[in-house]
């Protein structure tokens, strides 16, 4: 008999591990039947599992970290148990926007964090507005390191304002923000609107940032239930599954259905593809590994430079923020899920080279 198991998502294409092991039944080889359902905000999301609403959810990778900082007012603390996705998020500015950028002689190349930076801090008139899904998330993070390391006087010359992402490219079209930092497919929707340009993927400033992850209360990660051990082997067998390019036409239709993404499968195949449209004019660039599904451990290093970037941000004590922000990633907890997965080895990875422990480089990818 399979267990259910209620587990919240965000209508997002990071949501899709979720989505292929329920639609492609890796829940059920487990022992498991998830159940998804939808928020409209991560607010929403993390309050759903704090209170027990579900058992598990999509979350942004800083979200656990917050709460344990006592960040956002939320409830019980919380872990993360899986990385779902790195990357997958994109800059995206207005239409008027990037035609200052292009009549500065910018090129759109999404491949030079550098000069991307550089041209849309030299069309600011006053604090540049980005819209963020989230306060805490590696959206503000990115862009608050990205911007300030080219001169931009952070968070001083920044406003941020949150901004739920299907209501991103709207916030566009109104003039309520300059630019939006968002997860697919809600950049390229802005474009497909006629509203904005796609400007610059995180992957272009931290290749391999974990971008969401699979969250839970932390009294359960304590407790490493069976069924939680099953849920992490379900997402990490989906994760395996989205990496083969021979799904990505199947993932598609799935994520475009109605009770999930609800957008058109083209649009979600440009963000699988990394083959993006950038304008209105259909210009496109590729933009490899603009999303990856396979690299699936919560490590303790992310969760560091996350902790100390908030504590650094808002005044709180590092040291603090260090170690609370490694006992909310558990890593642990993650490989003895999967040590009983046939044949299966840890990746070991090792930092990406455009990242040292402290800060992030600007060097163009290549």
């Amino acid at each position: 008999m399979t267990k259910p198991i209620p587990v919240g998502f965000v209508p997002l294409i990071d949501a899709a591990p979720l989505i292929v092991a329920v639609e492609m039944g890796f829940d059920r080889a487990e022992g498991i039947a998830l159940e998804l359902r939808r928020a409209h905000s991560w607010a929403a999301l993390r309050d759903m599992v704090a209170f027990g609403q579900v058992t598990a959810a999509q979350m942004l990778s800083p979200m656990p970290i917050a709460t344990a900082l006592g960040l956002g007012g939320a409830g019980a603390p919380l872990a993360a148990v899986a990385v779902l996705s790195t990357n997958g998020e994109i800059i995206c500015v207005s239409a008027a926007i990037a035609d200052r950028m292009r009549v500065s002689g910018h090129a759109f190349g999404l491949d030079d964090a550098r000069a991307a930076g550089q041209a849309l801090i030299a069309t600011a008139r006053g604090s540049l507005r980005i819209g963020v899904p989230f306060p805490f998330s590696m959206h503000a993070e990115l862009l608050y390191h990205w911007l300030s390391a080219l001169g931009l006087p952070a968070p001083a010359g920044l406003d941020i304002r949150t901004v739920p992402p299907p209501l991103m490219a709207a916030a566009l079209a109104a003039g309520d923000i300059d630019a939006c930092c968002v997860g697919e497919p809600w950049g390229s929707m802005a474009v497909e609107r006629g509203v904005g340009a796609l400007l610059l993927p995180g992957s272009a400033i931290w290749p391999g940032m974990p971008e969401k992850v699979l969250g839970v209360r932390a009294d359960l990660a304590d407790a490493q239930p069976d069924h939680l051990n099953a849920l992490i082997r379900a997402l990490w067998h989906a994760g395996q599954w989205l990496a083969d390019p021979q799904s990505r036409t199947t993932a598609c239709e799935m994520l475009a259905g109605r009770d999930f993404i609800d957008v058109p499968s083209e649009v979600i195949d440009r963000a699988l593809s990394g083959h993006l449209t950038i304008s209105a004019r259909g210009d496109a660039r590729m933009a490899p590994g603009f999303i990856d599904f396979a690299h699936f451990t919560p490590r303790a290093d992310h969760a560091v430079w996350i902790g100390e970037r908030l504590a650094a941000r808002l005044g709180l004590d590092r040291a603090t923020a260090r170690s609370d922000a490694m006992a909310t990633y558990r890593t642990a907890l993650h490989g003895s899920a999967l040590a009983a997965i046939p044949g299966y080895a840890p990746l070991h990875d090792i930092m990406p080279r455009s990242f040292d422990g402290q800060e992030l480089s600007l060097t163009p990818r290549g």
